[in-house]
């Protein structure tokens, strides 16, 4: 079956969209938009009742959420080497760093925009108090990765992986966030690389084109 990769261009769907490629996979990509609220519309609902991206419709059903696709495209596409799936240790720290960036790096940057989801739209004092604080939140996330959970060359250590086309998708906010990349210069460098990478300049052509 070809897996349909619903997305939005510059959000978090871009790094399932990268390993899609990097495994050979073969998808159909289903371009989406906030501003006609395409997520909230009855079809796409019926199918992702969270209302947003990345959806992954597979022969199985479908998948939401960041870590969880990228594991699964890890795990269904073996020959490349996505995922290091023979050790449980090693696969374990995989789904471990993607779950931060998804539990807490994702949700440091959403204070910036998207701060009605945790107070009333109408409490503006609360909304740009979390769009002050979103720079230094964002910024210290990364800063813990670059010192403590980042190995290098590669996130996991000598082997690319999914966490790095995640790492580099939440790495292009860093400007709009407020992050100084020149703090970042392993992370930076590593941004430098997958940006050079065939499988995401394909990505982000088909998500820009």
């Amino acid at each position: 079956m070809t897996l349909k990769l619903y997305y939005v261009p510059d959000t978090c769907s871009l790094a399932s969209h990268i390993a899609l490629i990097e495994a050979g996979a073969p998808y159909e990509a289903v371009r989406m938009s906030f501003a006609s609220a395409d997520q909230k519309q009855p079809d796409y609902l019926a199918l992702n009742p969270k209302g947003r991206v990345p959806a992954l419709l597979t022969e199985h059903g479908v998948l939401t959420e960041t870590p969880a696709l990228l594991a699964y495209i890890a795990q269904r596409y073996p020959a490349a080497q996505l995922a290091p799936l023979d050790d449980a240790y090693a696969f374990a720290r995989v789904q471990a760093f993607n779950s931060y960036l998804c539990s807490t790096v994702h949700v440091a940057h959403a204070h910036r925009m998207r701060g009605s989801r945790w107070v009333d739209a109408s409490d503006q004092a609360a909304i740009t108090a979390m769009q002050k604080k979103a720079p230094q939140a964002v910024s210290e996330c990364f800063a813990l990765i670059e010192r403590s959970m980042f190995t290098g060359p590669w996130v996991m250590g000598a082997d690319y992986s999914v966490c790095d086309a995640y790492l580099f998708t939440l790495a292009q906010w860093w400007e709009a966030d407020g992050v100084d990349p020149q703090q970042l210069p392993r992370l930076r460098e590593h941004r430098e690389r997958m940006a050079a990478r065939p499988a995401v300049r394909r990505a982000l052509a088909e998500e820009f084109a």
